[in-house]
């Protein structure tokens, strides 16, 4: 990585004019306490040893890099690889930074970690690390989330999480953020709020997103051994942005070109979609400054994916950073072309995909045919399709 890059954010947790600390001067307070504890601790050999012993032992990393044969040839353009995130414990990228986190809450001594879940990948990667380090857990989930994605709030309960399920406005990931933020704030002393994505006040983008780093670092390497090369072009899912900032990160400084993709939901031309780096503009969310998707007054908007993971009206600091110096191409996938992805890759490569990371899938598809064959495509499969099985097979009546 280049040195630009890798000194953001700045002290004031900035990435250009995006993130910051937009709380009240206690939780400021609070938010620095976190900070400090993460880069005294991450620094020591003993947390780093933990670390990269859990991720090989315990997570199952490195990942793989498949290529997806019988899809590329189908589509008769470009090579399409899948880096496979859908492999780790609990089956997303999640587990990346949740163990991470976990053990920054254990090391700080609090008693309670908090979050907040919308596909219910981080809710049960942060059960799951909870139960590891030994601290209790809970995790706010929108009704609709609950209901949809059953399979993973099953996992949860028996992980030992206690689970609030949140009726408020659409009843989904905005919503669950807003109420575990809430409760947090009722003991900020003795819990750990452990954010599920690259947003948040700071220290949390830059945390979470280190914690990521290990994908696109594994996936740079993996690809320059079998290749002698390194991929034509990135793509990943966009909502909170952590799966795609981890890919990311590791290639800024190189030749490679990256595209982010969004949920388009029902059509940009409708209210259902969730598209904010396309649509949105700059405001305040959640304590930090970022494109989201707002009404006149800057109130955020109801938002709508398929996917539940990507149904947030907001969007990671450093990703709007990348978008405004055009490092970072966004572009959307809608609930169709979503659809599409899945069964096909499900059909034709046995692999079946989170909702999420169809979307990358998608677009991956979309572009790949009108490329040359000795051009490479790397998806970030962020996460796998278990939790989305009965729902999709609902959907499409099968």
């Amino acid at each position: 990585m280049g040195k630009e890059f890798l000194e953001m954010p700045d002290e004031k947790g900035y990435f250009g004019e995006y993130g910051g600390q937009l709380i009240p001067p206690e939780l400021i307070e609070i938010m620095n306490q976190i900070n400090d504890a993460y880069e005294e601790i991450r620094n020591t050999q003993a947390f780093k040893d933990e670390l990269v012993d859990l991720q090989i032992n315990y997570v199952g990393r490195p990942s793989p890099i498949y290529h997806a044969k019988r899809l590329s040839e189908k589509l008769g353009g470009a090579q399409i690889f899948l880096k496979r995130e859908d492999l780790n414990h609990t089956g997303a990228h999640k587990i990346n930074h949740c163990i991470g986190e976990a053990l920054l809450a254990k090391h700080m001594g609090k008693t309670r970690v908090l979050a907040e879940t919308g596909a219910g990948q981080h809710g049960v990667a942060l059960a799951t690390a909870c139960a590891l380090v030994g601290i209790d857990c809970e995790i706010h989930m929108g009704e609709i989330d609950i209901a949809k994605e059953h399979p993973n709030v099953t996992k949860m309960k028996i992980l030992g999480c206690n689970i609030v399920p949140v009726t408020r406005g659409t009843k989904t990931l905005k919503d669950a953020v807003d109420s575990a933020f809430e409760e947090y704030l009722k003991d900020p002393v003795n819990s750990f709020y452990a954010i599920g994505s690259v947003v948040g006040p700071h220290p949390f983008p830059k945390m979470v997103r280190d914690f990521q780093t290990v994908v696109g670092i594994e996936a740079r390497q993996q690809f320059l051994d079998k290749h002698g090369k390194l991929p034509d072009i990135l793509m990943a899912c966009v909502g909170g942005g952590s799966n795609a900032i981890g890919l990311f990160t590791a290639f800024l400084e190189d030749d490679v070109d990256m595209i982010g993709v969004e949920p388009a939901g029902k059509g940009l031309d409708t209210p259902d979609n969730a598209a904010t780096l396309t649509l949105g503009s700059k405001g305040a969310i959640h304590g930090f400054e970022c494109y989201n998707l707002q009404d006149d007054e800057g109130n955020p908007l109801p938002v709508y994916s398929i996917a539940s993971g990507l149904d947030y009206p907001g969007v990671g600091p450093q990703h709007c950073y990348l978008k405004d110096i055009e490092r970072v191409q966004y572009v959307t996938a809608d609930d169709k072309e979503c659809l599409d992805a899945f069964m096909e890759l499900s059909r034709m490569e046995g692999i079946i995909p989170a909702l999420e990371s169809a979307h990358a899938l998608a677009h991956a598809m979309k572009i790949a045919k009108d490329m040359p064959t000795d051009k490479n495509i790397l998806v970030n499969l962020s996460g796998r399709g278990d939790k989305d099985a009965d729902f999709v097979a609902e959907k499409l009546s099968l």
